[in-house]
C-alpha cells in the first residue's frame, strides 16, 4: 500500500469522493454574511473534525465490520456499487443538487457554526468517504501503510481547505459551465474507481485474477 501508484490511486479516489471544488460554493453559502475571520475559524475546526472521524473509521471500521460478519470482499463490492451510484449522480447533476439541499436545510438550523454538521458529516465525511476509507484500510498490512494513507487523509482535507478558502475566486474563474464540466469528469474517473473496486472484491471472493 505504500507503493506510489497505491497512494495517488487512493488520494484520487478521496479527492473525487469529496470533491473540495464541489465543496468550496455550498462552503460560501454556508458562511454567507460572515466575516474572513470567522470562516477560516469555521474551516479550520471542521478540517480538524473530519480529520478525527476519518481517522476513527481508518483504525475501527475494518474491526467494526468484522464484529457484525461483514468480510472485505464483500464490502469492496458493496462499497464499489456506492461509489457508482455516486459518480452517476456526479456525471447526471444529481449530487450536487442534493448537497445544496442538505446544506440550505442544515443553513437554517445551525446558522451560527456548520463545522460539525453540515460541514464535517456529512458533506466532507459522507458515506462514499466512509466506504473508501475502509476500503483502503482492508489493503493496509503494516503500520507504515497506515500511516500512508493517514498522510493521504491529510493531503485531501488540505486540498479542501484550499479550496474553500479560494472558493470565491475558483467560482468567478471557473463560472458555472467549468464547475460543471469539472465535476463531470471527476465523475466518469470515479466510476473507472467504482468498477475496479469490484472486481477486486469478486477476485478475493473467488480466488482468480481480474
Amino acid at each position: 500500500m505504500t507503493e506510489i501508484p497505491a497512494l495517488i490511486a487512493a488520494f484520487t479516489t478521496l479527492f473525487v469522493i469529496i470533491d473540495p471544488p464541489g465543496l468550496a460554493p455550498l462552503f460560501v453559502a454556508l458562511t454567507q454574511g460572515m466575516s474572513a475571520r470567522q470562516r477560516r475559524s469555521i474551516l479550520i475546526r471542521a478540517v480538524l473534525i473530519s480529520f478525527g472521524l476519518m481517522l476513527a473509521f481508518l483504525f475501527i471500521g475494518e474491526a467494526l465490520l468484522g464484529f457484525i460478519g461483514i468480510s472485505m470482499p464483500a464490502f469492496r463490492i458493496a462499497g464499489g456499487i456506492l461509489l457508482f451510484l455516486t459518480a452517476l449522480e456526479m456525471l447526471f447533476q444529481k449530487r450536487q443538487e442534493r448537497r445544496q439541499g442538505n446544506a440550505d436545510e442544515a443553513a437554517a438550523e445551525h446558522h451560527d457554526d456548520p463545522s460539525v454538521f453540515p460541514l464535517a458529516m456529512p458533506l466532507i465525511v459522507g458515506p462514499g468517504a466512509i466506504t473508501t476509507i475502509i476500503l483502503l484500510a482492508g489493503q493496509a498490512e503494516t503500520a507504515l501503510d497506515f500511516a500512508a494513507i493517514s498522510g493521504v487523509l491529510l493531503a485531501v482535507l488540505m486540498f479542501v481547505f484550499l479550496f474553500c478558502m479560494a472558493s470565491g475566486l475558483i467560482e468567478r474563474v471557473l463560472g458555472r459551465t467549468g464547475v460543471n464540466i469539472v465535476t463531470r469528469l471527476l465523475g466518469m474517473l470515479l466510476a473507472a474507481l467504482a468498477i475496479q473496486f469490484v472486481l477486486d472484491g469478486i477476485s478475493q471472493s473467488f480466488g482468480i485474477g481480474v
